[in-house]
């Protein structure tokens, strides 16, 4: 699988509905994507360092709750502390589609709400993980 994409997924703060994200997990390895699944309950600290250690192409978060803005400002925090702004990341789960503008202003590179295409999200991924990462390299 050296040439997989690889893909970290996890979810911030109390939030531990996890249903949608196992579900996404298996369709991106079932897409032919490697899948380090974290699990619930972890600090942008956690998945960013983890996403450096494991080299991931991709950090993918799943929010149910309304505290995915301040989370993600987190996420993207952690990513620059660590030199991950060249790693594509993506949400999605119960977000509210006035709140995408915001996230996207802030640096979240795709957001797909409850109720996307599975075949929206691989592709996108497929399409730009290693794209952003290539851009960085230069």
């Amino acid at each position: 699988m050296a040439d997989s994409i690889r893909v970290l997924l996890g979810k911030i703060g109390l939030d531990g509905h996890d249903r949608g994200i196992r579900m996404v997990a298996a369709w991106l390895r079932d897409a032919g994507m490697e899948v380090i699944y974290l699990g619930t309950h972890h600090t942008a600290e956690r998945l960013a360092r983890a996403a450096s250690e494991e080299d991931v192409d991709v950090i993918g978060l799943s929010f149910q709750g309304a505290d995915h803005i301040p989370l993600c400002q987190q996420m993207l925090e952690q990513m620059k502390a660590m030199g991950l702004q060249d790693r594509l990341l993506v949400v999605g789960g119960n977000i509210p589609r006035a709140d995408i503008p915001e996230l996207k202003r802030m640096g979240v590179d795709a957001v797909f709400p409850s109720g996307t295409p599975m075949s929206k999200s691989v592709s996108y991924i497929m399409e730009n993980a290693r794209r952003k990462r290539n851009k960085g390299a230069k």
